[in-house]
């Protein structure tokens, strides 16, 4: 099996040879599981315990407590686990777990979540701020929205109010402390070399799609924040087209009166993740690997 031709010839007309090979390299390579404890149900040293009992190993994740990284085990093994049944964890790649910390949500803000399902980031946002910050979690596609509800009560969050909407269509009214905006995307940064049908779903026409609903959603994320408000824009991409150029359009066809800041995310946030070079400096491209899937981050603050 190979990567699709058109996602390669991106990549390296985009990066450096020695980046566009680590960029390769680490889309043919097999992904380790990795999982979250949820805080709002158990503390991590009973997550590691059950590991511990049920014989996988685990390895901690430097960035993150509450995560773990399974090096031998599959999916099916966390499955078997009663953790995995009554939610005291999430399986979820050690990527998606950074745009929720560096959004920084605090208990008593309130918090959006444009593209929610199937509802990794928003339990998160939940745990981190132990439940005490309401959540409003939009969905487009009902059946995802369905989903998004039944993880959400597994995991025992009830601070979040599910939306079945378009975020693009919310009231001028809304406004929020802090917006995650986990955009739709081409997934080029979570592309597999094993994978049959990669090249069928990786096309012109899928990225133009997804650029158009960024475009939007963006532009629409930066109206729904408060004076002081942060937003967090995230891809699993790996495409500059997708993420520093969205961030760089977006800002500059800001409202008008409104003034937004790209604000710098902490290196030592991520320090153990593989990360490519950005166009914008101060974001985040995590490279894809064994245990990291290729993802972008970017935080802007509005100041006026």
């Amino acid at each position: 099996m190979t990567l699709p031709s058109l996602f390669t010839d991106l990549v390296r007309a985009q990066y450096r040879a020695d980046d566009a090979a680590r960029v390769i390299e680490g889309s043919a390579a097999r992904r380790v599981v990795s999982l979250r404890a949820n805080a709002l149900k158990a503390p991590r040293d009973q997550i590691a315990q059950q590991l511990d009992q049920a014989g996988i190993s685990w390895e901690p994740v430097s960035w993150y407590d509450d995560a773990f990284v399974l090096p031998h085990a599959r999916e099916r093994d966390v499955w078997a686990l009663s953790a995995y049944e009554q939610g005291m964890l999430y399986l979820q790649s050690l990527s998606s777990m950074m745009p929720a910390l560096a959004l920084g949500a605090r208990a008593g803000e309130d918090l959006c979540d444009m593209c929610a399902a199937p509802g990794g980031k928003t339990t998160q946002l939940a745990a981190l701020t132990a439940g005490k910050a309401p959540i409003m979690a939009c969905e487009l596609h009902a059946p995802r929205a369905e989903k998004l509800r039944f993880n959400l009560k597994r995991q025992g969050v009830t601070s979040a109010t599910v939306l079945t909407c378009d975020a693009r269509r919310l009231d001028a009214f809304l406004a929020f402390d802090r917006v995650l905006l986990d955009a739709p995307c081409s997934g080029s940064g979570t592309l597999r070399a094993d994978d049959p049908r990669a090249a069928e779903r990786f096309t012109p026409a899928l990225l133009k799609k997804v650029g158009r609903a960024q475009q939007a959603l963006f532009a629409k994320a930066l109206e729904l924040l408060k004076p002081g408000g942060t937003l967090v824009y995230s891809t699993c991409s790996v495409l500059r087209s997708e993420n520093e150029d969205v961030v760089s359009a977006g800002l500059q066809r800001a409202p008008r009166g409104r003034r937004f800041e790209l604000r710098p995310l902490d290196p030592a946030l991520f320090a153990d993740a593989p990360q490519l070079p950005t166009a914008l400096d101060g974001t985040c491209c995590v490279a894809p690997s064994q245990r990291y899937e290729g993802f972008f981050i970017a935080r802007i603050v509005r100041t006026a």
